[in-house]
């Protein structure tokens, strides 16, 4: 008997935002960032969701993410936990402002998605439309953040490339690896992590032509 080793690859992930009310904007940042809105359902609770990461996979059963509201009871856990940790008040935990500051310095140090983008140019526009959206978008300001980090530094073609960009010429964050760049995007629309209050979303560009790079190869 011919055996062969299965296919795989990502199906879906379920992501959520907190009150019905924040289902358009959540919605919109999707949108924003390149992701094809499939379906929507109104539901009683909040509207459901399914995007697909481009129109290739739309039919397809991988590629898939999903967005509705915070089950009722997941909302109650996490309010508890707040409760207990004290969040956003003057006595809050240790613990927390602890998490805070590591997030703060390194974003993808804790739980976080990532995709790939096989595009410079399609990175570089998100970028600058993110930051734009973060300032002035009436549904997503003061909801994001934008952080960025550039490859580690040596590789004149690539060093100059980004140097002349509109997006990246001012970072002076490095990433664990060279020749490639990741954006992560935080926002309190989507409810995830440790403590259920935001989501960090990665996207990185790899420059073609080298077998080391920051997802191949992890640099300290």
């Amino acid at each position: 008997m011919t055996t062969h080793a299965a296919i795989r690859t990502m199906g879906h992930l379920a992501l959520h935002y907190g009150p019905a009310a924040d289902a358009e904007a959540a919605a919109c940042l999707m949108r924003a960032l390149g992701f094809v809105e499939t379906q929507m359902l109104p539901l009683p609770g909040g509207n459901f969701y399914r995007f697909v990461v481009d129109e290739r996979h739309a039919a397809r059963g991988d590629g898939i993410i999903y967005l509705s509201a915070v089950p009722d009871a997941q909302r109650a856990l996490t309010q508890s936990i707040h409760d207990a940790l004290k969040l956003g008040r003057a006595d809050e935990h240790e613990a927390v402002r602890d998490m805070r500051a590591m997030l703060e310095e390194d974003p993808e140090a804790s739980f976080h998605v990532g995709f790939l983008i096989d595009s410079f140019d399609a990175l570089e526009a998100m970028v600058l439309d993110m930051q734009h959206r973060a300032a002035h978008d009436p549904l997503l300001k003061g909801r994001v953040s934008v952080r960025i980090n550039r490859p580690r530094p040596g590789d004149t073609a690539i060093d100059a490339q980004l140097d002349a960009s509109p997006a990246f010429a001012g970072v002076s964050r490095y990433a664990y690896g060279r020749a490639g760049i990741q954006l992560f995007i935080e926002t309190d629309l989507l409810k995830a992590g440790l403590l259920g209050d935001a989501m960090v979303l990665e996207f990185d560009y790899v420059f073609p032509g080298h077998d080391s790079h920051i997802l191949s190869v992890v640099e300290l």
